[in-house]
């Protein structure tokens, strides 16, 4: 079975979304949190299989990034810190998104995806229309702007140009409309919204109890930057890497599991030399290592795309960013992101803590805080981004199917074995020592309920690549199963030592 990246299935739909939602749902990959007291925005469960599909995706980069690599070794950091350790990186203070409150609805939205614009009809403003940005933005304020040409009484298109809300000047915020209500001048003016979600530790309720649960894994990292050089024989350049949870409270979440208020991140910070000469060549190194890995794990190579920030969108200590972006059904949007961070970090934390975090390179003999490459990317973001290039549809005899093309690799289940019938004794007991032999060393799944045609569509849905039937001629002729291709649907008898090796060399990575 060949890595499944489907480059020839069309870019994907708004409709594909409802169908992915759905399908989570049916079988189990992700549930809304607390469902049955109505749910709470921004959090999400992950089902029996979502937890799989997670895990999997989790294993591969660690695998790949820590493992499989000798200048990267792993870490895993508290998830609340020192409230100083965010007052030293700067997102007490600056860790912030505009923030716009509808005054008649009580919505509040991001400014900077909140989109408006004039329609003038030769040269004469008629009104002004608001959209939320998504894929179709454009059409729903085109759609919007000829209802408000009829409702002036003039003929013909009126003419648009969308901008961000924060944008607009103060003239403006009187003219432009909800995009909850349509009533305008109901929009405040954007103002600075603090994403970090604060809590309390020990038992006093004043500020001196004060904390915050991390809203990033990368600071936990250059903390124990020095930890880590003092305990391990790591040299330059080398890297830190670490999975956790991080927690950002959202203005608005959106777009199902793309945009929630805790999330988990797999971040890596690759420590430098310094030196404007040096860099460049890491940075492009690292690109090209997360654009391998994303396709290597069965991401669809044609919705993989790449954004270089300008200089007047990079952060003022980053000398670059690029980002790895991905066609999702609501539009392009950011997957992986690559930046070069500098030594800010580490002399942030150095001026705060008031402790030396320099590193003594032994080919120069000299101390210096060395500079960073930073790959990070969200878990929830690539999951979401293997649902979108795994789901396919096709026809087998004429009956419409289902699928979910995962890479093997990440795959819930590898294998699902099925005894023909559940009633022959003969064949249940060989069913299930393959079973038992198989699960020692891949996740698979027994299933003896139903025809077996419709136990293949549901392991074909929840992406299962292969699955093997015990039938009358494993017991009586010839000691072989069906062995059953995911994708092709074609299937091979093959003996049970035969079977074993290609599974073998199918599944192991």
């Amino acid at each position: 079975m060949s890595s499944p990246s489907n480059t020839d299935s069309p870019k994907p739909s708004p409709e594909l979304m409802q169908e992915l939602v759905a399908l989570c749902k049916r079988r189990g990959f992700i549930f809304q949190s607390s469902e049955i007291y109505g749910g709470i925005n921004g959090f999400f469960d992950f089902g029996p299989l979502g937890a799989e599909l997670k895990k999997n995706i989790k294993d591969a980069w660690w695998q790949d990034m820590v493992h499989r690599r000798e200048d990267i070794v792993g870490l895993d950091s508290a998830i609340v810190q020192h409230p100083k350790v965010w007052k030293s990186s700067g997102h007490l203070d600056g860790f912030s998104d505009p923030m716009v409150d509808c005054k008649a609805s009580k919505l509040r939205y991001r400014a900077d995806q909140l989109y408006y614009s004039a329609v003038t009809v030769e040269g004469e403003t008629v009104g002004y229309v608001s959209v939320l940005e998504d894929a179709t933005m454009q059409d729903q304020a085109q759609k919007a702007a000829q209802k408000l040409v009829k409702k002036s009484g003039k003929s013909g298109t009126g003419t648009i140009n969308l901008k961000k809300y924060t944008e607009a000047n103060a003239e403006e915020y009187a003219l432009i409309p909800s995009p909850a209500t349509g009533e305008a001048g109901s929009l405040t003016p954007p103002r600075e919204f603090n994403l970090m979600f604060k809590t309390q530790v020990g038992a006093m309720s004043d500020a001196s109890g004060d904390a915050y649960l991390r809203p990033e894994t990368a600071q936990g990292i250059f903390i124990n930057f020095k930890n880590v050089t003092d305990s391990s024989r790591v040299k330059l350049p080398f890297g830190i890497a670490q999975i956790g949870k991080a927690f950002r409270n959202e203005i608005t979440p959106r777009n199902y599991i793309f945009r929630s208020r805790e999330f988990e991140q797999m971040e890596m910070e690759y420590f430098i030399p310094p030196g404007e000469d040096v860099w460049p060549s890491y940075h492009k190194e690292w690109i090209e290592w997360c654009r391998n890995w994303l396709i290597s794990i069965g991401l669809r190579k044609d919705l993989i795309g790449e954004e270089v920030h300008g200089k007047n969108d990079l952060a003022h200590y980053s000398k670059a960013c690029t980002d790895l972006t991905f066609h999702f059904p609501f539009g392009e949007q950011e997957l992986w992101g690559i930046a070069v961070r500098g030594n800010f970090d580490l002399t942030q934390h150095q001026g705060g803590s008031g402790k030396s975090l320099e590193y003594f390179d032994e080919a120069v003999k000299e101390k210096y805080l060395p500079h960073v490459i930073e790959p990070a990317v969200g878990v929830d973001r690539i999951f979401l981004a293997t649902l979108v290039s795994a789901y396919a549809e096709d026809e087998i005899g004429g009956e419409k199917r289902n699928l979910l093309k995962f890479h093997p690799r990440l795959a819930p289940y590898k294998v699902a074995v099925f005894p023909l019938v559940k009633n022959k004794e003969e064949i249940v007991a060989k069913s299930r020592e393959i079973f038992d032999h198989l699960s020692k060393r891949y996740h698979c799944f027994y299933d003896a309920a139903g025809a077996v045609g419709r136990r293949y569509r549901r392991m074909d849905e929840i992406g299962t690549p292969y699955c093997i039937t015990v039938d009358f001629d494993t017991i009586e002729k010839d000691q072989k199963v069906t062995l059953r291709d995911r994708d092709s649907a074609t299937q091979e008898r093959l003996s049970l030592d035969e079977l074993y090796k290609k599974l073998e060399d199918k599944l192991l990575f």
